[in-house]
């Protein structure tokens, strides 16, 4: 009886991917969805998938059923923001799931051709015991909040918008990109800008803590992020103009070349030093765009081997 269910649930969702030509928002929701939960079940029949589907985890290109079609024991949480693109047939996931029944940090991609999954991203921030940030319990409201029709720009614009997030670093030129002064950035749950909730104590016992307090803006312009080298690899995946999210991947590249970085606007902090070393880092990111403004700042990634490939060259 239950495999019957689910039988039909996959055919109506096969019919809500294909009947218009193009699948609408909530059936790429639902797709996602469904991936998921066939993830934690470790079955792979529950989702339609196309005979030459290509999945990457974590940059390698992975058979299906391995990776984290074996580890997933549950999910998503609360914590769980989709952005889907029906133009595209593209839907992406940034959240929180079970991977060996315990909370985990993951982004997810799909990429669905007249009903079937043919492109596959796993980007999985495998926890451990280690536990969570606070935040990665719910979502902030403003990523899972539909823009009013006179909020909205077009999709181009969107995509202008994100990427200009990424010049703006590598720039060290917060101007470059339209923040928002309201703009907060958040990686794996930890608040990276505009943060005004440590307290002093906590402040004192953190080197970056002044910059943390800065707008986004602000931040980028000190030179506090001379030390990326490049961020390459950039794919910006899906738009959803009913949302107003952008979702992308891209890897953060740091060749630890020893340097003082310079700084600038920090009162009493003239420099900086580089001290973390060669390594790469793949990222997902989901931003918010609201009158042409980025306002929220989602982001996820782990620290990887310098000069790796992301799977898709």
């Amino acid at each position: 009886m239950k495999k019957s269910a689910a039988m039909l649930g996959l055919i109506l969702l096969l019919g809500s991917l294909t009947c218009s030509g193009k699948p609408d928002r909530p059936a790429l929701v639902g797709l996602m969805e469904r991936y998921l939960a066939a993830l934690a079940k470790h079955d792979p029949s529950g989702v339609p998938l196309s005979k030459d589907v290509k999945l990457v985890e974590n940059t390698e290109v992975t058979p299906i059923g391995k990776g984290l079609w074996e580890t997933a024991t549950g999910g998503p949480t609360q914590f769980r923001i989709f952005a889907a693109d029906p133009g595209e047939g593209q839907v992406g996931f940034i959240g929180v799931i079970e991977e060996n029944h315990k909370p985990t940090i993951a982004s997810v991609r799909l990429k669905a051709v007249k009903g079937r999954i043919t492109e596959i991203d796993h980007l999985v921030v495998h926890s451990g015991d280690a536990p969570l940030h606070p935040n990665m319990s719910k979502a902030r409201p403003g990523l899972l909040e539909p823009l009013k029709p006179s909020e909205r720009v077009p999709r181009e614009e969107m995509l202008k918008i994100a990427n200009s997030y990424y010049e703006a670093i590598v720039q060290d030129n917060g101007k470059v990109a339209p923040f928002a002064d309201d703009c907060q950035r958040r990686e794996n749950g930890g608040i990276t800008a505009n943060d005004q909730t440590q307290t002093p104590e906590e402040a004192a016992k953190d080197d970056f803590s002044v910059f943390r307090r800065m707008s986004c803006s602000d931040q980028l312009s000190t030179g506090v992020m001379g030390y990326i080298t490049d961020i390459n690899r950039r794919r910006l995946l899906a738009v959803d103009e009913e949302m107003g999210l952008v979702f992308a991947y891209s890897i953060f590249v740091h060749d630890g070349t020893p340097k003082v970085m310079k700084i600038t606007g920090v009162p009493g902090i003239i420099e900086r030093p580089n001290k973390w070393g060669p390594f790469d880092l793949p990222a997902a990111h989901i931003f918010k765009i609201r009158n042409g403004r980025i306002h929220e700042i989602e982001a996820i990634g782990y620290v990887a081997g310098h000069g790796i490939k992301n799977g898709w060259e």
